[in-house]
């Protein structure tokens, strides 16, 4: 078989490696100026450590809000963890990269999706919940690039 040159994943690990160095820098510094993150991650993922009822509450996946209240936070080279709350009762949790399925800051309308295999055209209803003690929910990330083939512009 001939060797090729798998783009799918050297973006995706590309992208991990943003995320790792934004966040790194928010555990050092902290949050600058208006920016926060939503961040929804696969919690059937076999290293996602969450507390037993949310695992029940959010079986497929979850999406935290890291803006006013958060503890811990500690990046690895494989995820990060931290302690948010919920409903006044801290929860820690630690979330693989590898989980990850968006990244969106949208104070800067920036945003990350990361393509599973499971992923269809179709979108789904998924668990969001903002889970930093704010009411209100997140908006669907803001698209303004796609990966477009380049088979679209040969002649």
């Amino acid at each position: 078989m001939a060797r090729t040159i798998d783009y799918g994943n050297l973006m995706h690990n590309a992208m991990r490696g943003l995320i790792q160095s934004v966040l790194t820098d928010v555990a050092m510094h902290g949050l600058p100026g208006n920016h926060h993150f939503f961040i929804t991650f696969d919690t059937k993922h076999p290293d996602v450590l969450i507390a037993d009822w949310l695992h029940a509450r959010y079986p497929t996946e979850m999406t935290i809000v890291i803006q006013n209240w958060f503890e811990n936070l500690t990046v690895t080279d494989t995820g990060f963890s931290i302690t948010l709350n919920f409903g006044n009762n801290p929860e820690p949790m630690v979330v693989p990269f590898d989980a990850l399925r968006t990244f969106v800051d949208p104070s800067v309308e920036f945003g990350l999706r990361f393509e599973t295999q499971e992923d269809d055209d179709d979108d789904y209803e998924s668990d969001d919940e903002d889970l930093d003690g704010e009411q209100e929910k997140p908006e669907k990330p803001h698209q303004d690039a796609e990966v477009v083939s380049l088979d679209k512009f040969r002649k």
